[in-house]
């Protein structure tokens, strides 16, 4: 079908031009980072960038100010961080990230491995649009409430349930097969859709994708909400090991904290929570981690006031932005000064961007001050 709209979406090759420069997006299937492809990142947004790493609420990652954008591709693609110059933009896919680490119906780590590869492997799925995302939940439910376009839900370890539009259709495929009907969910969007960004957009939506795939939505379905936060702390593996949860204040890691991040040489994820999980440390080097990146200002404690505040990025980045809005909700929170209790949204304008799922209290600005919707 023909396409009247162009995809605007940034990527890695594709630059957003943003008020404060060339704003490059680098997607992240599951979240994960090696200790190396995180100190490139840490490098390339020294040398090219604004000096900082932003944690987008898809797990994916991006750098600002980016002067050369060219000179960051190919350092991206040497990293393996680039893998499709094609495909790049579509390659959206979170997952729990504890999976395999900690409990969990399913370990997932493969099926995102195994879907990110189909994915590059049909050219026809670099016409997906860049946001549609797709999903895959060990079961625990974190990632299933954040409204993919297509996700897998493991029910039990040997089915999945097959979620479109971000509700359980009720149909059911076994664990071997959820790639697969991922995938030919995914080719049935493409072929169906017209200008629409997003399977919900799509006229008969979730019935027409189902049909396409020939399944039946005979089982009762589920709901799911997404988590009020994201893990943070001392979380035991049931290996013995541990991994770390951090939070990132407002998502804004500083490429000198990311050095260290990489220093560690253990398993990096970014969740879709805009926080950092870091794998597979033994007790005595988990307690050095936190003895020396929580004075860097990674978030440990789970009572942090920071963990439930987000915001977009307001001035001088955008130039849709009303105010300094990380300036603004920085001084609300070092002042005690919140103008809500719980979960909070702060934007610079009333495209809220960023914004997470859930049930959260936005607090956007206008010509005459912050109004609290």
């Amino acid at each position: 079908m023909s396409r009247s709209r162009p995809d605007a979406c940034p990527g890695a090759l594709q630059v957003h031009h943003a008020a404060d420069g060339a704003l490059a997006r680098v997607r992240l299937p599951g979240g994960l980072l090696t200790p190396d492809q995180m100190n490139t990142l840490a490098d390339a947004a020294i040398d090219l960038g604004n000096g900082e790493i932003e944690l987008t609420v898809r797990g994916n990652v991006q750098l600002r100010a980016v002067s050369d954008p060219e000179a960051l591709a190919d350092r991206l693609a040497e990293a393996g961080l680039l893998p499709s110059a094609t495909h790049e933009r579509v390659r959206n896919i979170v997952a729990s990230p504890l999976s395999g680490r900690i409990s969990g119906l399913v370990d997932v780590r493969e099926h995102v491995v195994g879907l990110d590869a189909a994915i590059r492997a049909d050219a026809v799925l670099a016409e997906l649009p860049g946001r549609v995302l797709l999903s895959i939940d060990d079961g625990r439910g974190d990632v299933s409430g954040l409204g993919a376009d297509i996700g897998l839900h493991a029910v039990s370890d040997r089915e999945f349930a097959l979620l479109l539009a971000g509700a359980d259709t009720g149909a059911r495929v076994s664990i071997d097969d959820g790639v697969d009907y991922a995938i030919r969910a995914a080719l049935a969007f493409v072929d169906h859709r017209s200008d629409e960004w997003r399977l919900a957009e799509l006229e008969g939506g979730v019935g027409t994708l189902l049909d396409s795939l020939g399944l039946v939505g005979d089982a009762d379905p589920l709901t799911f909400e997404p988590p009020e936060l994201p893990p943070i702390g001392w979380l035991p593996q049931d290996d013995g090991l541990v991994s770390l949860g951090a939070g990132v204040r407002l998502g804004i890691l500083p490429a000198r904290t990311a050095q260290f991040l990489a220093a560690i040489e253990r398993p990096i994820i970014v969740t879709p929570w805009r926080s950092i999980i870091i794998a597979d440390l033994d007790e005595w080097a988990a307690e050095q981690v936190v003895r020396v990146l929580a004075p860097m200002g990674l978030i440990f404690d789970s009572e942090s006031p920071w963990l439930r505040i987000s915001a977009c990025t307001g001035k001088p980045g955008c130039d849709k932005s009303r105010a300094d809005v990380r300036a603004d909700v920085t001084d609300a929170v070092e002042n005690d000064e919140l103008p809500a209790v719980g979960r909070q949204h702060w934007a610079g304008c009333d495209r809220k961007c960023g914004r997470p799922r859930g049930d959260v209290t936005d607090v956007v600005a206008t010509d005459a001050g912050y109004v609290v919707d």
